[in-house]
């Protein structure tokens, strides 16, 4: 990646990450697409890679520019140190442009400078809908090329990145509402009186039925069958 990132080149870069949401692509594809946007608006970023942690924890490699970047992405979860790790558990933005001369990760980065061309990182988390769901990598193979510049424009790719990731969220819940009502009556029932008693919409009726099956570890189906054979209230989850 060059130093250099013209607003033209930037914003086709955004519009076609917002084109992949728009045309209801999966997950992985636009979490692809935020990395290789990464490598086009952020100057000197050379790699790039996103990982999530789920409810146990494990982090998830999602996508990735390359094998270095997945490789510095692994070492950082082996030694237990590092801008992505960090981004995710601390919710900061990390940033450590030149890793050559008293690095914030010591342990990584000796490992890193020792087995990789990378010098220079930076994490950001990537939120989805308030929820913190994982962690954006960039490396640069120069030191000190990661100015405040890149960060920024990380930071804005970022933001870019969280509300493309709603929109596909969003998308993705109606879709499983539609098939859930169109392959189960008594979902469809459900959803509806959740709908007249609590002036709820379809998806909120439908979200706060899928909150109750995984609290109660329970199927779906057999909620919505309880609600609609007792005419019980399924309340938002506190937590």
């Amino acid at each position: 990646m060059t130093s250099e990132v013209s607003l033209d080149e930037a914003a086709a870069a955004f519009a076609s990450l917002a084109q992949m949401v728009y045309q209801g692509h999966a997950y992985d594809q636009i979490f692809g697409e935020i990395c290789r946007t990464a490598l086009t608006v952020v100057p000197g970023c050379d790699r790039a890679c996103i990982t999530t942690v789920g409810a146990d924890q494990q982090p998830v490699l999602e996508a990735t520019t390359d094998d270095i970047a997945a490789y510095v992405d692994k070492l950082e979860w082996e030694v237990g140190e590092g801008p992505c790790r960090d981004a995710i558990v601390t919710q900061r933005f990390e940033w450590d442009a030149d890793i050559t001369v008293h690095p914030a990760w010591p342990k990584l980065a000796e490992r890193i400078l020792r087995e990789t061309p990378v010098r220079g990182m930076i994490g950001y988390r990537i939120m989805v809908e308030g929820r913190k769901v994982g962690a954006l990598n960039m490396f640069s193979d120069v030191p000190g090329a990661f100015t405040q510049e890149a960060a920024d424009m990380g930071a804005l790719l970022v933001s870019f990145a969280s509300v493309a990731l709603s929109a596909a969220t969003q998308r993705e819940e109606a879709t499983s509402l539609r098939e859930a009502m169109m392959s189960n009556r008594e979902i469809g029932k459900a959803v509806g009186m959740l709908m007249a008693t609590h002036d709820l919409t379809d998806a909120e009726a439908f979200q706060r039925l899928r909150a109750a099956s995984n609290r109660l570890n329970t199927r779906l189906a057999d909620i919505a069958a309880q609600v609609v054979a007792d005419h019980s209230v399924i309340r938002e989850d506190p937590s």
